[in-house]
């Protein structure tokens, strides 16, 4: 079958509805992307002339979420003006963490009761992708499945990880089940940032600050953690070197 057949396949296929309400992880310290970050925060650092975070917002928008809760924490303020000038016909919630930073568990727990549909999206903002054949959110809610999922996270092959340094995060098994690197080894997937989410996923969470890997590795546990595989371009974009290498590939993307 050709590319171009498969394309159309791909688009065919990928008919799903997208959950109307997503959360945006914007709360962190950046503290990789340093100097940058001393008087900005990480969301509205800018990557071919646009801040992080409006990458995010356009994906949502283009894929029809209608409700975006937004976690903050350092330099909120800024956060929040930005956000309220970026609205664009969807309903942007704030999460505040100004009190404690919860981080990625904890700030989905602190957002949940602003969630109102189940399952939802949870993205971090820092994220950049390029869609492939098919809108990268619509192909992830294709395979989404209700009874036997809690998460289904958006993977990209570690050799597509583009300014990535790390070794990979899980493997993919034959049914989409994730399962942990070894320590030590190389797993050929590595998490985009992006994923769906079950209300099921929090059911006895934490109080306070933590990691939404305990939560994850529940779920891998009970066989309800599983992996969609990216088909479009992905980046690491975590320091100030990667901006410049991502900005001169998607030049010839």
């Amino acid at each position: 079958m050709s590319q171009a057949r498969r394309a159309l396949r791909l688009r065919a296929e990928v008919e799903a509805e997208v959950p109307q309400t997503a959360m945006i992880m914007a709360a962190g310290l950046g503290k990789r992307m340093r100097p940058l970050t001393a008087t900005k925060p990480k969301p509205l650092i800018e990557v071919a002339g646009k801040a992080l975070l409006d990458h995010v917002l356009e994906h949502l928008r283009t894929a029809g979420v209608k409700t975006v809760i937004v976690n903050v924490h350092y330099l909120a303020d800024a956060l929040e003006a930005h956000l309220k000038s970026r609205a664009n016909g969807l309903d942007i919630r704030i999460s505040d963490e100004r009190d404690l930073l919860l981080e990625t568990g904890g700030g989905l727990v602190r957002a949940a009761p602003m969630i109102d549909c189940d399952p939802f999206l949870a993205v971090n903002s820092d994220n950049y992708w390029v869609d492939g054949p098919a809108d990268t959110l619509r192909l992830l809610a294709s395979q989404w499945n209700s009874e036997k999922m809690d998460a289904l996270l958006l993977l990209v092959p570690l050799a597509r990880a583009q300014n990535h340094g790390g070794i990979g995060d899980f493997h993919l098994s034959r049914d989409g089940k994730v399962r942990r690197r070894e320590r030590s080894h190389v797993a050929p997937f590595v998490y985009t940032g992006v994923q769906m989410v079950s209300k099921r996923l929090l059911r006895d969470a934490p109080e306070g600050a933590f990691s939404t890997n305990i939560l994850w590795d529940r779920a891998i546990e009970e066989g309800r953690c599983f992996g969609a595989v990216h088909q479009g371009l992905w980046f690491d974009v975590g320091t100030p070197q990667a901006i410049q290498m991502t900005e001169s590939a998607l030049q010839y993307a």
